[in-house]
Protein backbone atom coordinates (compact mmCIF):
# COMPACT_ATOMS: atom_id res chain seq x y z
CA UNK A 1 0.00 0.00 0.00
CA UNK A 2 1.20 3.56 -0.65
CA UNK A 3 3.02 5.22 2.25
CA UNK A 4 0.45 7.98 2.65
CA UNK A 5 -2.14 5.47 3.86
CA UNK A 6 -0.05 5.10 6.99
CA UNK A 7 0.66 8.79 7.47
CA UNK A 8 -0.89 10.37 10.56
CA UNK A 9 -0.66 14.18 10.50
CA UNK A 10 -0.98 14.30 14.29
CA UNK A 11 2.52 12.84 14.54
CA UNK A 12 3.70 16.41 14.00
CA UNK A 13 2.45 17.15 17.51
CA UNK A 14 4.40 14.18 18.89
CA UNK A 15 7.58 15.44 17.23
CA UNK A 16 6.98 18.98 18.53
CA UNK A 17 6.46 17.67 22.07
CA UNK A 18 9.65 15.63 21.86
CA UNK A 19 11.69 18.58 20.60
CA UNK A 20 10.38 20.86 23.35
CA UNK A 21 11.35 18.36 26.03
CA UNK A 22 14.74 17.74 24.43
CA UNK A 23 15.49 21.46 24.15
CA UNK A 24 14.57 22.12 27.79
CA UNK A 25 16.62 19.15 28.99
CA UNK A 26 19.64 20.31 27.01
CA UNK A 27 19.22 23.83 28.40
CA UNK A 28 19.22 22.81 32.05
CA UNK A 29 22.14 20.41 31.63
CA UNK A 30 24.30 22.90 29.74
CA UNK A 31 23.53 25.73 32.18
CA UNK A 32 24.17 23.50 35.20
CA UNK A 33 27.46 22.29 33.71
CA UNK A 34 28.54 25.86 32.99
CA UNK A 35 28.00 27.08 36.56
CA UNK A 36 29.27 23.85 38.07
CA UNK A 37 32.73 25.16 37.27
CA UNK A 38 32.13 28.46 39.09
CA UNK A 39 33.01 28.15 42.79
CA UNK A 40 31.31 30.33 45.40
CA UNK A 41 33.52 32.74 47.37
CA UNK A 42 32.51 31.32 50.76
CA UNK A 43 33.58 27.81 49.83
CA UNK A 44 30.25 26.34 50.94
CA UNK A 45 29.07 23.02 49.58
CA UNK A 46 25.49 22.38 48.56
CA UNK A 47 24.94 20.51 51.83
CA UNK A 48 26.42 23.40 53.84
CA UNK A 49 24.15 25.93 52.16
CA UNK A 50 21.09 23.73 52.63
CA UNK A 51 21.81 23.35 56.34
CA UNK A 52 22.21 27.10 56.81
CA UNK A 53 19.00 27.87 54.94
CA UNK A 54 16.97 25.26 56.80
CA UNK A 55 18.24 26.36 60.21
CA UNK A 56 17.58 30.02 59.38
CA UNK A 57 13.95 29.10 58.66
CA UNK A 58 13.48 27.10 61.83
CA UNK A 59 13.70 23.76 60.03
CA UNK A 60 16.53 22.17 61.98
CA UNK A 61 14.52 18.93 62.05
CA UNK A 62 14.83 18.50 58.26
CA UNK A 63 17.71 16.17 57.49
CA UNK A 64 20.06 16.35 54.51
CA UNK A 65 21.17 13.17 52.80
CA UNK A 66 23.29 12.30 49.80
CA UNK A 67 21.67 10.44 46.92
CA UNK A 68 23.35 8.93 43.88
CA UNK A 69 22.86 10.26 40.40
CA UNK A 70 23.02 13.63 38.67
CA UNK A 71 20.31 16.25 39.26
CA UNK A 72 18.29 13.74 41.29
CA UNK A 73 17.84 16.30 44.06
CA UNK A 74 14.46 16.41 45.82
CA UNK A 75 12.67 17.06 49.09
CA UNK A 76 10.85 14.09 50.62
CA UNK A 77 8.10 15.52 52.86
CA UNK A 78 7.15 12.13 54.30
CA UNK A 79 10.68 11.42 55.53
CA UNK A 80 11.33 15.14 56.14
CA UNK A 81 14.60 14.83 54.24
CA UNK A 82 16.29 16.81 51.51
CA UNK A 83 18.27 14.49 49.26
CA UNK A 84 21.07 16.08 47.28
CA UNK A 85 22.75 14.39 44.33
CA UNK A 86 26.45 13.63 44.01
CA UNK A 87 26.93 16.74 41.86
CA UNK A 88 25.37 19.01 44.48
CA UNK A 89 25.95 17.59 47.98
CA UNK A 90 29.71 18.11 48.25
CA UNK A 91 30.18 20.62 45.45
CA UNK A 92 31.00 24.26 46.22
CA UNK A 93 29.84 25.49 42.82
CA UNK A 94 27.28 28.24 42.24
CA UNK A 95 25.08 25.70 40.46
CA UNK A 96 25.13 23.34 43.45
CA UNK A 97 24.20 26.12 45.88
CA UNK A 98 21.29 27.16 43.67
CA UNK A 99 19.89 23.65 43.38
CA UNK A 100 20.28 22.96 47.10
CA UNK A 101 18.54 26.24 47.94
CA UNK A 102 15.68 25.34 45.59
CA UNK A 103 15.03 22.08 47.45
CA UNK A 104 15.11 24.02 50.71
CA UNK A 105 12.47 26.24 49.14
CA UNK A 106 10.19 23.21 48.91
CA UNK A 107 10.82 22.36 52.56
CA UNK A 108 9.86 25.92 53.51
CA UNK A 109 6.70 25.63 51.40
CA UNK A 110 5.59 22.61 53.40
CA UNK A 111 6.45 24.28 56.68
CA UNK A 112 4.46 27.40 55.71
CA UNK A 113 1.47 25.41 54.35
CA UNK A 114 1.89 26.85 50.86
CA UNK A 115 -1.52 26.24 49.25
CA UNK A 116 -0.47 25.12 45.72
CA UNK A 117 1.82 22.38 47.05
CA UNK A 118 -0.95 21.10 49.33
CA UNK A 119 -3.36 21.08 46.38
CA UNK A 120 -0.84 19.27 44.19
CA UNK A 121 -0.27 16.57 46.77
CA UNK A 122 -3.99 16.09 47.37
CA UNK A 123 -4.69 15.21 43.73
CA UNK A 124 -1.72 12.85 43.25
CA UNK A 125 -3.77 9.64 43.85
CA UNK A 126 -6.45 10.72 41.36
CA UNK A 127 -3.86 11.73 38.77
CA UNK A 128 -2.01 8.41 39.13
CA UNK A 129 -5.22 6.43 38.58
CA UNK A 130 -6.24 8.60 35.65
CA UNK A 131 -2.82 8.30 34.05
CA UNK A 132 -2.84 4.50 34.42
CA UNK A 133 -6.30 4.15 32.85
CA UNK A 134 -6.10 6.83 30.17
CA UNK A 135 -4.26 5.04 27.36
CA UNK A 136 -5.88 1.61 27.85
CA UNK A 137 -9.33 3.23 27.66
CA UNK A 138 -8.30 5.41 24.72
CA UNK A 139 -6.92 2.50 22.70
CA UNK A 140 -9.80 0.20 23.61
CA UNK A 141 -12.24 2.86 22.53
CA UNK A 142 -10.51 3.19 19.14
CA UNK A 143 -10.36 -0.59 18.62
CA UNK A 144 -14.04 -1.09 19.49
CA UNK A 145 -15.15 2.01 17.64
CA UNK A 146 -16.48 3.51 20.88
CA UNK A 147 -15.46 7.14 20.54
CA UNK A 148 -16.96 8.14 23.88
CA UNK A 149 -14.74 5.61 25.62
CA UNK A 150 -11.72 6.92 23.72
CA UNK A 151 -12.71 10.46 24.69
CA UNK A 152 -12.92 9.41 28.33
CA UNK A 153 -9.38 8.06 28.07
CA UNK A 154 -8.17 11.33 26.56
CA UNK A 155 -9.83 13.37 29.29
CA UNK A 156 -8.26 11.18 31.97
CA UNK A 157 -4.90 11.90 30.37
CA UNK A 158 -5.79 15.57 30.80
CA UNK A 159 -5.44 15.10 34.55
CA UNK A 160 -1.69 14.90 34.00
CA UNK A 161 -1.83 18.34 32.42
CA UNK A 162 -3.80 19.68 35.39
CA UNK A 163 -1.17 18.29 37.76
CA UNK A 164 1.65 19.84 35.76
CA UNK A 165 -0.10 23.22 35.64
CA UNK A 166 -0.42 23.20 39.43
CA UNK A 167 3.25 22.19 39.67
CA UNK A 168 4.40 25.30 37.79
CA UNK A 169 3.71 27.84 40.57
CA UNK A 170 5.14 25.39 43.11
CA UNK A 171 8.46 25.21 41.28
CA UNK A 172 8.67 28.91 40.46
CA UNK A 173 7.86 29.82 44.05
CA UNK A 174 10.52 27.44 45.40
CA UNK A 175 13.10 29.08 43.14
CA UNK A 176 12.07 32.61 44.11
CA UNK A 177 12.25 31.68 47.80
CA UNK A 178 15.70 30.16 47.23
CA UNK A 179 17.09 33.23 45.46
CA UNK A 180 15.65 35.58 48.07
CA UNK A 181 17.19 33.59 50.93
CA UNK A 182 20.55 33.34 49.18
CA UNK A 183 20.55 37.10 48.71
CA UNK A 184 19.26 38.07 52.17
CA UNK A 185 21.67 35.72 53.97
CA UNK A 186 24.58 36.77 51.81
CA UNK A 187 25.31 33.18 50.83
CA UNK A 188 25.75 34.27 47.23
CA UNK A 189 26.15 37.76 45.84
CA UNK A 190 26.80 39.61 42.62
CA UNK A 191 27.63 37.39 39.68
CA UNK A 192 27.28 34.27 41.86
CA UNK A 193 23.64 35.06 42.54
CA UNK A 194 23.05 35.78 38.85
CA UNK A 195 24.56 32.40 37.98
CA UNK A 196 22.33 30.59 40.45
CA UNK A 197 19.32 32.42 39.01
CA UNK A 198 20.19 31.24 35.50
CA UNK A 199 20.50 27.64 36.71
CA UNK A 200 17.11 27.74 38.42
CA UNK A 201 15.50 29.49 35.46
CA UNK A 202 16.76 26.76 33.13
CA UNK A 203 15.42 24.11 35.51
CA UNK A 204 12.04 25.85 35.62
CA UNK A 205 11.87 25.76 31.83
CA UNK A 206 11.83 21.95 31.96
CA UNK A 207 8.50 22.16 33.79
CA UNK A 208 7.17 24.66 31.27
CA UNK A 209 8.26 22.35 28.45
CA UNK A 210 6.56 19.41 30.19
CA UNK A 211 3.28 21.35 30.31
CA UNK A 212 3.55 22.27 26.63
CA UNK A 213 4.47 18.70 25.70
CA UNK A 214 1.54 17.20 27.59
CA UNK A 215 -0.82 19.78 26.11
CA UNK A 216 0.29 18.82 22.60
CA UNK A 217 -0.16 15.13 23.36
CA UNK A 218 -3.65 15.78 24.74
CA UNK A 219 -4.50 17.81 21.64
CA UNK A 220 -3.38 14.89 19.48
CA UNK A 221 -5.63 12.45 21.35
CA UNK A 222 -8.62 14.77 21.00
CA UNK A 223 -7.92 15.24 17.29
CA UNK A 224 -7.82 11.47 16.78
CA UNK A 225 -11.13 11.02 18.60
CA UNK A 226 -12.73 13.81 16.59
CA UNK A 227 -11.47 12.31 13.33
CA UNK A 228 -12.98 8.92 14.23
CA UNK A 229 -16.32 10.58 14.90
CA UNK A 230 -16.24 12.19 11.47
Amino acid sequence: MPFYYYYDPTYVLVIAAFLLTLFASFGVKSTFNKYSSVRNARGMTGADAARRILDANGLSGVQIQRVSGNLTDHFDPKANVIRLSDSVYSSDSVAAIGVAAHECGHAVQYARDYAPIKLRNSIVPVVNIGNALSMPLFLLGLILGMTNLALAGALLFGLVLVFQLITLPVEFNASSRALRILDERGLLYGEELKGAKKVLKAAAMTYVAAVASTALQLLRLLMIVNRRRD
